[in-house]
């Protein structure tokens, strides 16, 4: 398979469409040095876009909650997505819009001076857990933790922000995991590297409240759905301790091991993937 610089396509970009593999930036920009960057990641099923407005309403938020301003509005983004997903024939897609401060009058950390860029790509990207999304995924318990509010823009989903996410995926998938299980400053369950995290427990819901990692449309999505069930989900913090009770293993991963509770396919998990649940789990 051709690396992700290497395509037939084309990317939006600053407001111009251009072939893919010319589709380039300059090597100064101060988001590559300084992690000035936000991005979003989105989904689109039968030519339509999941929350599609939704996920540019939150680029704009990133932006500003890193200090600066992109130069297109909610609505232009909009456009150049559906102009994206007609251009390469897709329906079925991945669209991945990045907004980061260019190249300019300054290289050190302050940047105010430089220019803010926009780009738009989309390409087919199958399931991201591959056939764990269904069977189950092995997690690995990240030694890195989701820092506290005070330290990070927590509700912006910036580029900076996953460094330690992909330190500690490349450490499970080592491992033979398919990702791992990160707690917060305090010692709490917080997310997987790129992924919200729910559990079950006597047909209730039970998820980390996100007060100090980023509260994901599609977990919005998910906690709406079962609510629309009667289905009840607790916000809240959850102590390590109690993974146990929700049938979850608690150790360190090794690829000999079978895919872990954690991550199960249950009845439930599996009616909420594909858009409908009983009234009650079984």
């Amino acid at each position: 398979m051709a690396g992700y610089d290497d395509r037939d396509g084309t990317i939006w970009m600053n407001g111009q469409m251009k072939d893919w593999r010319d589709a380039n930036v300059h090597i100064l920009p101060h988001g590559m040095h300084y992690a000035s960057s936000v991005f979003e990641g989105e989904r689109a099923y039968n030519g339509k876009i999941f929350k599609s407005r939704a996920h540019s309403e939150r680029l704009h938020f990133s932006a500003g909650e890193l200090d600066f301003e992109i130069p297109f509005s909610v609505d232009e983004i909009e456009a150049a997505k559906a102009q994206v997903l007609q251009a390469n024939g897709l329906t079925d897609a991945y669209v991945r819009a990045v907004a980061w401060r260019g190249a300019g009058e300054d290289m050190g950390v302050a940047s105010a001076r430089n220019p803010v860029r926009l780009a738009i790509a989309a390409w087919e990207w199958g399931a991201y857990y591959g056939d764990a999304k269904m069977k189950g995924a092995k997690l690995d318990i990240a030694k890195w933790k989701r820092p506290s509010p005070e330290t990070i823009p927590c509700k912006a989903k910036a580029a900076g922000l996953y460094m330690i996410c992909t330190l500690s995926k490349h450490e499970a998938e080592a491992k033979g995991c398919s990702d791992a299980m990160m707690f917060d400053y305090r010692g709490y369950v917080a997310e997987a590297t790129g992924a919200n995290i729910f559990f079950v427990k006597d047909g209730e819901v039970h998820t980390p409240k996100p007060d100090c990692f980023l509260n994901g449309l599609t977990r919005q999505t998910v906690i709406g759905m079962l609510e629309d069930r009667q289905i009840k989900v607790h916000e809240r913090h959850i102590e390590p301790g109690e993974l146990e009770g929700f049938g979850a293993r608690l150790k360190v991963c090794r690829p000999e091991d079978p895919a872990s509770s954690i991550a199960r396919s249950g009845v439930m998990r599996r009616c909420v993937a594909a858009g409908h649940c009983p009234d009650r789990p079984a």
